[in-house]
């Protein structure tokens, strides 16, 4: 029943990642899912963040604005770790409980937490391994612009806003290459995958 962290900067390839490891088999547990899930309309973490960030980060249904708070945040470390503990403590929580519901259907299953800020919150959990899907900055800058269609400086903040890829690096048991072909990426997975089943 090994349990996989895996994780990378923004625009790394994380997600093609997970879905071709969830198409070989894997169980994938979504850490951005349980963080959109605990922030849900009228749920204690929600309501948490409006009474640090105000009301203006909600919109018009009382849902959550991502867009407002990603600009009041991501420009700002502290307020970014004042969200940060709000949040991640709930995320914790949430997905423990997910790892638990996928081992009791399954025993023998793999379970991948696809989590972007491992380092910065998870890094010293049991893991059997650590994955990290790794672009360079400029080639991930470049995905962010041309891709997601964001604004240069946007994107430049959201990368520097996460920990440097050396620190990401430093934790891998493996290092999936993102840089190239989805075909290449795909092949690394695939053999991560049979090394996994086999262990």
């Amino acid at each position: 029943m090994p349990l996989i962290a895996l994780t990378g900067g923004i625009a790394s390839g994380k997600s093609t990642i997970a879905r071709r490891l969830e198409s070989l088999g894997a169980v994938v547990v979504d850490a951005d899912q349980i963080v959109r899930d605990v922030q849900s309309p009228e749920s204690p973490v929600l309501r948490e963040i409006a009474t640090a960030f105000g009301d203006e980060v909600l919109d018009s249904s009382g849902a959550l604005d991502r867009a407002v708070l990603g600009a009041r945040v991501f420009s700002d470390p502290e307020a970014l770790a004042r969200l940060n503990g709000i949040v991640h403590p709930a995320v914790r929580r949430e997905s423990q409980r997910r790892f638990e519901v996928a081992f009791a259907e399954d025993p023998h299953a793999v379970v991948v937490y696809d989590v972007p800020l491992l380092v910065e919150a998870r890094v010293d959990d049991p893991w059997d391994t650590i994955v990290v899907a790794h672009a360079p900055a400029e080639e991930r800058l470049r995905r962010l612009i041309e891709l997601r269609g964001m604004e240069p400086r946007e994107a430049q903040n959201r990368i520097d806003a996460q920990v440097a890829d050396e620190k990401r690096l430093a934790i891998a048991d493996v290092v999936v290459d993102t840089a190239g072909s989805l075909e290449h990426t795909e092949q690394q997975v695939d053999a991560l995958w049979q090394r996994l089943t086999e262990e």
